[in-house]
C-alpha cells in the first residue's frame, strides 16, 4: 500500500512538473498551428473567430486550388527552391571547406579570417540588405567597378526579371556562411587528435583522412546544416523584404513574403495566407524527413 502511494506521488510529481511546458506548447506551437490549418479552409475575413457573432466556415481546398493557379506562387515557390539549393550546394559546402582549412592549419591568420567570415551573421539582416541594395544600384560600387572594365556598362542587376535574384543569392552567401563555418569549426575540434595523428603517421594524405576520418564523423552534422538550411530557405523574408520587397514585378519574392502580402496589403486574404503558410511547413517537413532518410542509408552518426 505504502510503494503503492509512493507511485502515485511521483506520478503526480512528474505530471506538476510537465504541466507547464506541455500547456506552454500548445498555447504557443500547438493550436497556432491547427488553427493556422483550419482558417486555410475557412471563408474567415476577419472580424469574430469565436461565439454567436463569429461570421466564417469551412470551404474545403478552395483557397489550395487558387495559390496553386496563381503564377506568383510558383514565381515564389522556384525563388524558395533556389535559395534552398544555394545554401545546400553552396553555403554548406563553403563553410565546411572554410572550417577545415582553420581546423588543418592551413593558412595564416586563422583568428583573423574566422572573426571576418562570421561577423556578418551578428550584423542586423535589415542593415545588411540596405547596405548590399546601395552596392548593387545602378549608382553603386558595383556599376563603378564593372566600367573600369567596360566602359558604359548598364547595370540591370536590380531591375532585370531573370537576373534580380542573382544579387539576393549572394548575398545570403556572403551573410550565412559564417554560421556554417563556425558549427563545423566547433564539431571539427570535437574530433580526437590523436586519430588524426595516428593516420599521418600511417602515411594518410588529407583528402584520406578527410573521407576516412572527417567527413564519417561530421555525418550528422552535417545532416543537422541541411536541416537549417532546408527550414531558413523556406523562411527567408527580411532579408529579401528590406533589399528587393520582391521586385521587380515580384521576380524575387519568396514564399514568406508572397504569404506577407496576401495577409497584409490592400484587402487581407487570411485564408489564402495560412494555406501558403500550411504549405511551407509541409514542403519543410518532407525535405527534412528526405535528408534524415538520406542520413540513415548513409549510416550517419554524431
Amino acid at each position: 500500500m505504502r510503494q503503492l502511494t509512493g507511485t502515485l506521488e511521483r506520478k503526480q510529481a512528474y505530471l506538476l512538473l510537465v504541466l507547464p511546458a506541455v500547456m506552454i506548447y500548445f498555447a504557443v506551437i500547438a493550436f497556432p498551428t491547427i488553427f493556422s490549418i483550419v482558417l486555410s479552409v475557412s471563408n474567415y475575413q476577419g472580424g469574430a473567430v469565436f461565439g454567436e457573432k463569429a461570421n466564417w466556415s469551412l470551404v474545403g481546398f478552395k483557397h489550395y486550388l487558387r495559390m496553386f493557379k496563381d503564377q506568383y506562387f510558383w514565381i515564389s515557390f522556384k525563388n524558395n527552391i533556389w535559395i534552398m539549393l544555394m545554401s545546400l550546394f553552396i553555403q554548406i559546402p563553403l563553410g565546411f571547406v572554410l572550417a577545415y582549412t582553420i581546423f588543418r592549419k592551413l593558412i595564416v591568420g586563422r583568428e583573423f579570417f574566422q572573426t571576418v567570415i562570421y561577423m556578418p551573421t551578428i550584423i542586423s539582416v535589415i542593415v545588411v540588405a540596405i547596405l548590399w541594395q546601395s552596392i548593387f544600384s545602378p549608382y553603386g560600387p558595383v556599376t563603378s567597378f564593372m566600367r573600369m572594365f567596360i566602359p558604359g556598362w548598364e547595370n540591370k542587376l536590380v531591375s532585370h526579371p531573370q537576373l534580380a535574384i542573382v544579387p539576393v543569392l549572394f548575398v545570403m552567401v556572403w551573410y550565412y556562411t559564417g554560421m556554417y563555418l563556425i558549427i563545423f569549426l566547433a564539431n571539427l575540434q570535437k574530433i580526437d587528435q590523436q586519430v588524426i595523428e595516428s593516420a599521418q603517421i600511417d602515411g594518410a594524405n588529407e583528402w584520406q583522412m578527410l573521407k576516412a576520418i572527417i567527413l564519417p564523423a561530421l555525418s550528422g552534422v552535417i545532416v543537422t546544416t541541411a536541416i537549417l538550411a532546408i527550414s531558413g530557405s523556406l523562411r527567408s523574408f527580411g532579408l529579401i523584404w528590406a533589399m528587393t520587397a520582391g521586385n521587380p514585378a515580384r521576380r524575387t519574392s519568396v514564399l514568406a513574403l508572397y504569404m506577407y502580402d496576401n495577409a497584409f496589403k490592400g484587402a487581407p486574404n487570411f485564408p489564402l495566407a495560412n494555406a501558403i503558410s500550411t504549405f511551407m511547413v509541409t514542403v519543410s517537413f518532407v525535405f527534412i524527413v528526405i535528408a534524415k532518410k538520406i542520413e540513415k542509408r548513409f549510416g550517419g552518426k554524431e
